[in-house]
């Protein structure tokens, strides 16, 4: 990653998410990041895991591709960690809420453990 790359911030990752900004969200990401995501097709005991910024880049893009609502409405950090809650709502009505807890290093995102509950 380039020093002109964006460095991890609330704000940051606000105005990617609720933009829907696959690429502005993908360059907040180190090159060997991981991400797990815990949701009702993936309990804890078998998480989603996403190996890379280019595995990382085909989720965000899948996500920022449907046609759905996305709002931060909390975040905090620090030098090592960020972390903040997120509420997601499709047209058919369909709630979706996230949590997540960011490991920051380099003022990149190195780990980000997501759960997610869905209606229904």
């Amino acid at each position: 990653m380039s020093e002109s790359s964006p460095r991890i911030s609330v704000a940051a990752l606000k105005q990617a998410i609720e933009g829907r900004d696959a690429e502005a969200l993908l360059r907040l990401y180190a090159d060997d990041a991981k991400m797990v995501i815990i949701d009702r097709q993936h309990p804890p005991s078998a998480p989603l895991e996403i190996d890379g910024r280019a595995a990382i880049g085909a989720y965000w893009h899948d996500v920022c591709g449907r046609a759905m609502t996305h709002r931060i409405e909390a975040g905090l950090a620090d030098d090592t960690h960020l972390a903040f809650t997120e509420s997601c709502a499709y047209p058919d009505g369909t709630r979706v809420f996230c949590s997540a807890m960011l490991d920051i290093a380099g003022g990149r995102i190195t780990r980000q453990v997501t759960l997610q509950e869905w209606d229904g």
